[in-house]
């Protein structure tokens, strides 16, 4: 059987440094079942765009094409502007490959302190519908420099997009507590979000092992922090989802502790897989950067490209040194990035032999 082919893109800051350590982590993983994986790493980046002007070649997509999974590190610099670095290289991933299902997890991880109380109850998946609404491309500047200068964007909900965004939620609320909260902010935006809150209504409709509630954002925020435990399943659409996972994050302990997959749930394209976090040129190159964010991301990796029980194996492990008090300093230890990883890789190595092998 042929190597499953993963591409890797490190890209910029910190991602430098955990998806090396990642990648450690999961050839570690892999390797007890008697599995690898083809890595195919790709230079694109900060560094490509200042030496070629484009994040990634003009045939990028192409070249991803072939991917059985494409795995990320992080995407930014201080001398370039996000809008360039995110639209030239993510968020075209995510469009090209119909990657409409963003799913962000959020656990707490034994030994590691939450800053609210509950939070360290905290159990919940985001679903974040991921190509259209409040990041779309549809808008513009006019009056350019004059005192009356004005930006224009418009959000874009389609029926299609939101009801599939919905179903994925509402069918992973089914699996666990039966309990979906929808973000919204119906009574201040009056023609999109009211739209969503319909949408909603009819998909839960079909879903009687379900129970909805709508919260509206700012409500739904402050009941996060508040209530963290309550949550089982949040869905939303793109903005407020990309906000409630980074609010979530770091109820949970830190931000460099979320993965996130941005998923073409049909298969027909390869699926992304990264942190939650971004490229901390602030601490970049000092090896404090956590990799549990990026390993996380590779476990959910595994568990989409059909290896089960290396990604429970590898969640196991670093939650085990998590407990062991080896963690980096967003979460009040000393440790570096590789000694977390390090630690991860003998506590793998100390579990018992796998029993049987994963299902592909």
């Amino acid at each position: 059987m042929s190597r499953q082919r993963i591409a890797v893109i490190a890209g910029d800051g910190i991602g430098q440094e955990t998806v090396p350590a990642a990648v450690h982590c999961i050839d570690a993983a892999l390797a007890r079942h008697d599995t690898r994986l083809d890595w195919n790493f790709l230079d694109w980046s900060a560094d490509r765009y200042r030496r070629d002007g484009a994040m990634m070649p003009s045939d990028g997509i192409e070249t991803l094409s072939g991917s059985d999974a494409i795995f990320l590190g992080a995407v930014g610099a201080p001398d370039i502007p996000d809008v360039t670095t995110l639209w030239g290289l993510l968020i075209p991933i995510r469009r090209s490959f119909q990657q409409y299902i963003n799913l962000r997890p959020v656990r707490a991880l034994r030994g590691v302190a939450s800053p609210v109380a509950g939070g360290d109850r905290i159990d919940l998946l985001i679903v974040r519908e991921n190509n259209e609404g409040e990041y779309s491309e549809i808008g513009g500047r006019m009056y350019a420099g004059l005192p009356e200068e004005a930006a224009i964007q418009a959000s874009v909900f389609t029926r299609m997009g939101t009801t599939r965004a919905v179903r994925y939620a509402a069918d992973l609320a089914a699996t666990r507590r039966g309990l979906l909260t929808s973000a919204t902010k119906s009574n201040g935006i009056v023609h999109t979000m009211p739209f969503w809150d319909e949408v909603v209504d009819d998909v839960v409709r079909d879903c009687p092992e379900v129970t909805v509630r709508p919260l509206l954002i700012d409500a739904l925020a402050a009941r996060l922090i508040s209530h963290p435990a309550e949550f089982d399943v949040i869905v939303a659409s793109n903005l407020f989802g990309d906000i409630l996972s980074d609010l979530a994050g770091a109820i949970a302990g830190s931000i460099g502790v979320a993965p996130s997959a941005n998923l073409n749930p049909e298969r027909r394209h390869p699926s992304l897989f990264e942190p939650v976090h971004g490229s901390a040129p602030d601490i970049a190159g000092k090896g404090i950067a956590n990799p549990i964010g990026q390993i996380w991301s590779g476990c959910m990796m595994l568990e989409h490209l059909g290896h089960r029980e290396a990604a429970r194996e590898l969640e196991q492990a670093f939650e085990e040194v998590t407990a062991a008090g080896v963690r980096t300093p967003d979460l009040g230890g000393t440790g570096s990035t590789e000694d977390v990883a390090t630690e991860i890789v003998r506590v793998l190595d100390r579990m018992p032999a796998p029993t049987g092998t994963d299902a592909r």
